[in-house]
């Protein structure tokens, strides 16, 4: 397994090469599918030690999304990378008594279950924090712990459209779409690890700090995406809609079909990238042009632009585009499938798809560990775990000799 080699930046002793900026800090993640789980693998990318609670059936819902084989979970095991597995019914007396015993050499709990179940469980905050004073509780669910909604179940899809981001995705006057991902669950798991982070260098600052709950509603973390929506609505009487691939608040800014059918993305969004395109096109009055002269000219313009940018890209292969964007300092792209991702030279020579080792499949591709620290190299690590793969060693470090361990099997507490 290949490493990835990082410049060092800064003049200052860096961290052993083999632990990461969360080295030391664990986390317990009893949560199930893509959001919450994805904020602790993200930890574990960058030093954490992640141990992921299942029941004894590992029957998490993930186990059967797409993509999968026959045999084995393949979203499972990339999503679940680094952690390490032990099950458990926290539903049952004996089961609850072992959480408790377990969570107290814990920092993170990450949960995401609907509000109030933990509590119906006889593990609310108060327990948790009468065993762990000082227990990070991260709580990611769709709409939070308050407010009339709380109790509702949520998906990616149901976050993305409450939030107002499904209606600006599609072309104008026809349907509203979903991108053929859980957008919704990584951007909620994307703020859970930052909620992580932010808790864990506030303890580092203050640390006889009592412990923290973190309420953390994934519809929210969509929401606060679109930061300038609220204040264009309220002061300018607008409420954006979608309009295809074209935006409407620069210009010209749209994806675009070259004559040998393939789509770029091209970006003109301050007066000098402006003048760039224009000169590419071999059209360089255009930027004199008073119609297209500053970007809100451009916007109140912007099906006259437009036009003439995707006149000129029909007009021109994906390579002679290419040739004359990148001679000319355009920022554009080619519309990468996963495949162009792969194959490009710049992600090859950022080895941004590493090895996954496993088990059952030799190794598995999956994106690198984002962001790169200088003075630590990570090891590719290894796929999700088996329900229970860990549980003599997490168990056993309790102190609960094998017969005990053995019964709890029988009675399916583990």
């Amino acid at each position: 397994m290949q490493s990835v080699e990082h410049p060092t930046a800064i003049a200052q002793t860096p961290p052993p090469a083999a632990q990461g900026p969360l080295a030391g800090i664990r986390i317990l993640d009893m949560a199930t599918v893509i959001a919450a789980p994805f904020s602790a693998s993200l930890c574990a990318d960058l030093g954490a030690e992640v141990v992921k609670l299942e029941l004894p059936e590992g029957n998490d819902p993930l186990r059967s999304l797409s993509p999968t084989t026959p045999e084995h979970a393949l979203f499972w095991k990339v999503s679940n990378r680094g952690k390490k597995g032990v099950s458990l019914d926290v539903r049952k007396p004996e089961g609850r008594a072992l959480f408790l015993r377990l969570i107290e050499s814990f920092d993170v709990l990450v949960e995401n279950f609907r509000t109030g179940t933990l509590d119906k469980w006889g593990l609310d905050a108060a327990t948790l924090w009468s065993v762990n004073p000082k227990l990070i509780i991260l709580r990611v669910t769709g709409f939070g712990q308050t407010g009339p909604y709380a109790q509702r179940p949520g998906f990616a899809r149901i976050f993305e459209a409450m939030s107002g981001f499904a209606h600006l995705t599609g072309e104008s006057g026809r349907s509203p779409q979903h991108m053929n991902y859980p957008l919704g669950d990584v951007i909620a798991g994307l703020f859970g690890a930052f909620s992580i982070a932010t808790a864990i260098a506030e303890r580092h600052r203050h640390p006889d700090a009592p412990g923290r709950e973190i309420d953390l509603a994934a519809t929210e973390a969509m929401f606060r995406l679109l930061e300038a929506l609220p204040v264009e609505h309220e002061l300018l009487g607008q409420a954006r809609s979608r309009s295809g691939s074209r935006a409407t608040y620069t210009a010209p800014s749209n994806m675009y079909r070259t004559a040998d059918d393939q789509w770029v993305t091209l970006v003109g969004s301050s007066e000098p990238i402006f003048k760039r395109i224009c000169q590419a096109m071999e059209q360089p009055a255009l930027a004199d042009d008073p119609r297209f002269a500053t970007t809100p000219d451009r916007v109140r313009n912007i099906d006259e632009i437009d036009a003439i940018v995707a006149a000129w890209c029909a007009s021109r292969t994906l390579a002679e585009l290419s040739e004359a964007l990148t001679r000319g300092g355009v920022p554009y792209s080619k519309v990468y499938a996963v495949d162009d991702v792969i194959a490009d030279p710049h992600f090859i020579a950022r080895e941004a798809i590493i090895r996954l080792p496993d088990p059952d499949l030799g190794s598995l591709p999956a994106p690198m560990i984002v962001p790169r620290f200088s003075g630590f190299k990570p090891a590719a690590p290894r796929t999700g775990p088996a329900a229970g793969e860990h549980n003599a060693e997490i168990y056993g470090a309790l102190g609960l000799p094998a017969d005990e361990l053995d019964k709890l099997r029988r009675d399916r507490v583990i």
